[in-house]
């Protein structure tokens, strides 16, 4: 499927260490993850003890964070990995306040930029960054830690959750899904899809440097910490036009595949999660809650978020995520 990890060339001594969890030691396995404190206005920029790592795949090479699992935390059986695919427009940076919690888990992490996000290159064609051509690449990653002897479980938020999605149909070998605010098909009438039609002409006629223009006069990034604006407008520089156009198009145009995805669930025994914030402005949470029933999926709705729980609320989002993965792990041994 493609050659083993490479280091990433950030510089490793930039990477804080990891410490503790509740400050006085790791918590006991099963326990609740402790409290973060990091507000949405600095979560990129939240410390992780994540090193840098470059990851093959089918498309190039794509850029990662990885962060060891606690091994004296583990459910037992083969060594996991959650495999963090971010939304679009989104990086690997989105994940930050949930890598150190999720690795004293005993489950260790593995986000990465999709092809043609942030730091990862990517093709020159719009049609490649849909979700069915990037669903094989997902896959192939996902064949490489399972060979390797990990067992993954795959998240995708948003857009990410769409390619999850297609990675599982692709064949990807996956121990657990998670959706997380993404939805069964497009993007449904609203702001977001507006925002979208208003991005598009922009981009292909002025540019991203518009694009960020647009951004800096909506007032998005009004309450967000310099530090991480400076961080959202690098990442959106150099991300590919093609991945942004090719993604808002699969945005609003996206098939619903929940039926071939419920008969691929269930024919290979794959549990699954849907989960957002309780306020979810792209898709509707009654519309991820169906989504679901259908997949006869696990469903929460985090309190106090949006469409970003991994940044607006990452204390929450781990209270679910960590469980509910654990249980998971601990059934797979069990059979």
């Amino acid at each position: 499927m493609g050659r083993p990890e490479t280091p990433g060339t950030a510089d490793p001594a930039a990477v804080p260490g990891r410490g503790t969890v509740d400050g006085a030691g790791l918590r006991p396995p099963d326990a609740t993850p402790a409290a973060l404190t990091v507000g949405p206005a600095e979560a990129q920029r939240h410390p992780h003890a994540a090193r840098p790592v470059t990851v093959a795949s089918s498309l190039g090479p794509l850029a990662g964070l990885r962060a060891d699992a606690d091994e004296s935390a583990s459910v037992g059986g083969p060594p996991a990995t959650a495999l963090l695919l971010p939304g679009y427009s989104g990086s690997k940076e989105d994940f930050a306040p949930l890598i150190d919690p999720i690795a004293a888990a005993g489950i260790g992490v593995l986000a990465v930029d999709l092809p043609g996000q942030y730091e990862s290159p990517g093709p020159d064609a719009e049609h490649e960054y849909r979700p069915s051509s990037l669903g094989p690449v997902i896959a192939g990653v996902v064949a490489d830690e399972a060979g390797a002897g990990r067992r993954v479980l795959l998240l995708g938020h948003s857009y990410g959750g769409l390619v999850a999605r297609a990675a599982v149909l692709a064949g990807a070998p996956v121990r657990g899904l998670t959706l997380m605010d993404s939805g069964p098909g497009e993007l449904p009438m609203g702001r977001r899809r507006s925002d979208l039609d208003v991005v598009e002409p922009v981009l292909r006629r002025r540019g991203i440097d518009e694009m960020i223009a647009l951004r800096d006069a909506s007032g998005q990034w009004s309450s967000t910490h310099p530090h991480v604006v400076e961080l959202l407008r690098e990442r959106l520089r150099r991300t590919a036009i093609a991945a942004l156009l090719g993604m808002g198009d699969a945005l609003r145009s996206e098939d619903d595949r929940t039926a071939e995805l419920v008969a691929a669930v269930r024919s290979r025994r794959v549990p699954c999660l849907v989960v957002c914030g309780i306020d979810d402005d792209a898709w509707p949470v009654s519309m991820q809650r169906t989504m679901a029933d259908r997949l006869e999926a696990e469903f929460a709705a985090v309190p106090h978020a949006t469409h970003a729980p991994n940044v607006e609320n990452p204390s929450a989002l781990l209270d679910v995520l960590v469980p509910t993965w654990r249980t998971w792990l601990r059934d797979d041994i069990l059979g």
